[in-house]
C-alpha cells in the first residue's frame, strides 16, 4: 500500500477547519489499593487466559485483522471484512475505481456489490438498496455537534443537486446525515467536505459514531465544563484527524462515546458505551466512568460505572485503551451479542477494567471518586427559545426543526441567519433540533421576527411537538418496517387538536427495533411493527413503551401495549396523555366517537 493514497493527499491539502483545536498533555493518575493486584490477577484466572488472547492482529498498512485461529462461527459481516479491507476505498483510493462503474457492473460483482451494501459504510455512505437504489446517505462527523456557516451551505449546495430525492436529516447523536447522493459525486463530495473542515470516515457500521458533547459548550452559564475539547480530541483520535485511522476501523460493533458538561445530562450518557462524568480528585478535575450503554433489537442497557477516575488530560488514552480492549476481546459471533456490554457481561467488570488499565500508558488506572459534579437532582432545562449565555449581552436561540428534517433551502436560510445575527455557527442537538448561538440582545427581535422562525422552525413550539423526534422511517430505510416522520406529526397534530397539555411530553417514533429514534428513553415511545386491524389485515403498527426518563434520574422506559395499528394510534395516544400526564381533553371531544384512520397514510 503506498504511504498516503491520493485522496487522502487532496483532503490534506484541504484548509484546516475553521474551529479552535485543543491539545492536551497525557499524563497518568498514580495507581490506588482499592483492588489489590492478587483479585485482579485472580479474576482473570477465573475467565482463562486463553479467552484474554487478542483476537485481531496488525498487518501491512496498520489494518486489524482476525487472527485466523478465530474465524469460525463468525457473523456475516466480519467475512465481508476479512474478504476485503472498507478502509482501503479511501487509504487505497478504491472509492475512485469504484465510483467510477455502473450499478449493472457493481452488481454483476459479489466483491463490488459488498463494497456499495457494506463496505462503503466505513465512509459514511449507506446504499438505500431498498428504497433509493442507487443512492446512498451520507453521514457525517460532527464532534459536539458543532457547526459553520460555511459548511452548512455546503451541505445545501450538495443535496440541492439531487431535486426531490436531496434532503438533510438531524440525527440523535447531534449529527448530520444528507440524502440522495450517487456514487460517481462521492470523490468530489468528500475532498469538498474536507475544504470546508468536515468528514464522512468511520460514521458507520462497526466504527466510533459522533461523540456527543454539552450543545451549550461555551455558552452555558451555569456548565460544568466545555465539552468541545474533547469531543474534538476523541474525533482526532479514532479518525486520525479525518485521514482515516485503521486502529479503530475493526470493532466488534458500533460504539457510542459522551462527554458530559451539564448539569441537565443533555448527552444522554446513560446510553453510551463510554460516557465521561466530571467529577475533582484530589482538587484536579477529571471524569468518572461508565461504561457499555446501548440500544440493539435483542437487549437494552444502561451505562454502568467502571469504578475509574481519569485526569481530563487522560480521556483520550482512556479511550483509546477501551476501545483496544473492545477490539482485541470483543465476540465476532452472533451480531445481536457482539456490543461492548455483552463483552463486561462475559469477562466480568473486575477483569474488563483490567484488560483496560493494561492498555493505559503507564499501565495504571485510578479508581473512581463518589461524588461527581453533575448536581442530583435537576430540573432539565429547554434549549428551545432564547436563552442568555454567560457571555454578557448575548443569547442562544434553541429552534424547533420538526422530526429533524431540513431541504436545501432552509439550510441556506439558516446559514444566513449564523450569520447575519450570530457568530456564524449553528449547533445541532440530540432531539434533532438546532440552536443559533451568540445573538446579541439588541437583534433579538429581528431574529425572532424572520420569516423561517415565523413559519417553519419556531422557538416555541407546541407541548407535544417541542419534544417529537423520530427516526428516518421506510420513506429512506430498508430495515424501517413503517413510515414515522411524516405519520410522527401527522399523530401530534391530530392529538394535539384533542387534549391540551399542562407540561411538556417527550415522544420517540423508531421505524424498527434497532431503535435509532431511541424510543425507550422517551416518555412515550412508537416502535415500528406489524400489526392487524379490525378486519384481521396486516397493517402497520407500532409497540407504545412508556416511562422512560433523561436527566438526573435517567432510566429506559418499559413496553406499554403490543401492536397497536397505526390508524387507530391517535387515540390510544390521547387516552395515554389523559390517564398519565395529565392532559384535559379540549371541549367537545369527551362525547366523540373515535374516528380511526387518524395516524394513517
Amino acid at each position: 500500500m503506498a504511504s498516503s493514497s491520493i485522496l487522502q493527499q487532496l483532503l490534506l491539502q484541504a484548509p484546516p477547519q475553521r474551529r479552535t483545536f485543543w491539545r492536551r498533555r497525557w499524563v497518568n493518575l498514580p495507581p490506588t489499593a482499592a483492588t489489590t493486584m492478587s483479585e485482579a490477577s485472580a479474576a482473570e484466572e477465573a475467565v482463562g487466559e486463553e479467552r484474554l488472547d487478542p483476537r485481531v492482529e496488525k498487518r501491512e498498512g496498520g489494518y486489524w485483522v482476525l487472527k485466523e485461529k478465530y474465524r469460525t462461527g463468525i457473523n456475516p459481516q466480519e467475512k465481508v471484512k476479512l474478504e476485503k479491507e472498507p478502509m482501503s476505498l479511501v487509504m487505497e483510493d478504491g472509492i475512485l475505481e469504484l465510483s467510477a462503474k455502473s450499478m449493472e457492473e457493481i452488481d454483476a460483482s459479489k466483491i463490488f456489490k459488498n463494497d456499495i451494501d457494506v463496505r462503503l459504510k466505513w465512509l459514511g455512505l449507506f446504499h438505500r438498496r431498498k428504497h433509493q437504489y442507487g443512492r446512498f446517505m451520507m453521514r457525517l462527523k460532527l464532534p459536539n455537534g458543532v457547526t459553520t456557516s460555511e459548511q452548512t451551505r455546503y451541505l445545501a449546495s450538495v443535496v440541492a443537486n439531487y431535486g426531490e430525492q436531496g434532503c438533510v436529516d438531524i440525527t440523535t447523536r447531534q449529527n448530520w446525515q444528507i440524502r440522495g447522493v450517487v456514487l460517481p459525486d462521492v470523490p468530489t463530495i468528500l475532498q469538498g467536505l474536507a475544504a470546508v473542515g468536515l468528514t464522512s470516515l468511520q460514521s458507520g457500521m462497526d466504527n466510533v459514531r459522533n461523540p456527543v458533547g454539552n450543545p451549550l459548550a461555551g455558552i452555558d452559564p451555569l456548565e460544568i465544563v466545555d465539552t468541545r475539547p474533547y469531543t474534538q480530541l476523541l474525533t482526532e483520535l479514532v479518525t486520525d484527524n479525518s485521514r482515516g485511522n485503521p486502529a479503530f476501523t475493526n470493532l466488534p460493533r458500533k460504539w457510542n462515546v459522551c462527554v458530559v458538561g451539564s448539569h441537565d445530562l443533555f448527552e444522554h450518557p446513560h446510553i453510551n458505551d463510554l460516557a465521561y462524568m466530571p467529577a475533582v480528585k484530589d482538587g484536579k478535575l477529571g471524569f468518572n466512568l461508565l461504561v457499555g450503554g446501548f440500544f440493539s433489537p435483542k437487549r437494552c442497557a444502561e451505562a454502568i460505572p467502571l469504578d475509574a477516575w481519569v485526569p481530563s488530560d487522560d480521556v483520550v488514552p482512556l479511550c483509546k485503551a477501551i476501545l483496544e480492549a473492545y477490539r482485541d476481546l470483543g465476540s465476532r459471533g452472533n451480531r445481536q451479542k457482539t456490543r461492548m456490554m455483552w463483552l463486561i457481561d462475559e469477562l466480568g467488570m473486575e477483569v474488563f477494567r483490567s484488560e483496560v488499565e493494561k492498555r493505559m500508558p503507564e499501565k495504571k488506572l485510578g479508581r473512581a471518586v463518589e461524588e461527581e459534579l453533575v448536581q442530583k437532582p435537576w430540573e432539565r432545562r429547554s434549549l428551545l427559545g432564547v436563552h442568555p449565555q454567560k457571555q454578557v449581552g448575548l443569547s442562544f436561540v434553541g429552534l424547533h426543526v420538526p422530526v429533524g428534517r431540513l431541504q436545501a433551502n432552509e439550510m441556506l436560510e439558516l446559514a444566513r441567519l449564523a450569520d447575519e445575527y450570530g457568530s456564524g455557527e449553528l449547533r445541532l442537538t440530540v432531539e434533532q433540533n438546532i440552536i443559533i448561538p451568540n445573538v446579541k440582545n439588541s437583534r433579538l427581535d429581528a431574529l425572532l421576527s424572520e420569516p423561517l422562525l415565523k413559519e417553519r422552525f419556531s422557538p416555541q413550539p407546541s407541548l407535544l411537538m417541542r419534544n417529537l423526534v423520530a427516526c428516518t422511517g421506510n420513506q429512506f430505510c430498508g430495515q424501517a418496517i413503517i413510515e414515522t416522520k411524516a405519520r410522527a406529526l401527522k399523530v401530534t397534530e391530530e392529538v394535539e387538536r384533542r387534549v391540551a397539555l399542562q407540561m411538556p411530553v417527550r415522544m420517540h417514533w423508531t421505524g424498527c427495533p434497532n431503535t435509532c429514534g431511541q424510543v425507550q428513553v422517551a416518555d412515550i415511545g412508537f416502535m415500528g411493527c406489524m400489526a392487524r386491524d379490525k378486519e384481521g389485515k396486516a397493517c402497520e403498527g407500532v409497540d407504545i413503551y412508556l416511562g422512560g426518563r433523561i436527566g438526573s434520574d435517567s432510566h429506559l422506559g418499559e413496553l406499554y401495549k403490543k401492536a397497536v395499528p397505526c390508524k387507530d394510534l391517535a387515540p390510544v395516544v390521547v387516552d395515554i396523555l389523559v390517564d398519565k400526564f395529565g392532559a384535559v381533553l379540549r371541549v367537545g371531544e369527551e362525547d366523540d366517537e373515535e374516528e380511526g384512520e387518524l395516524g394513517g397514510n
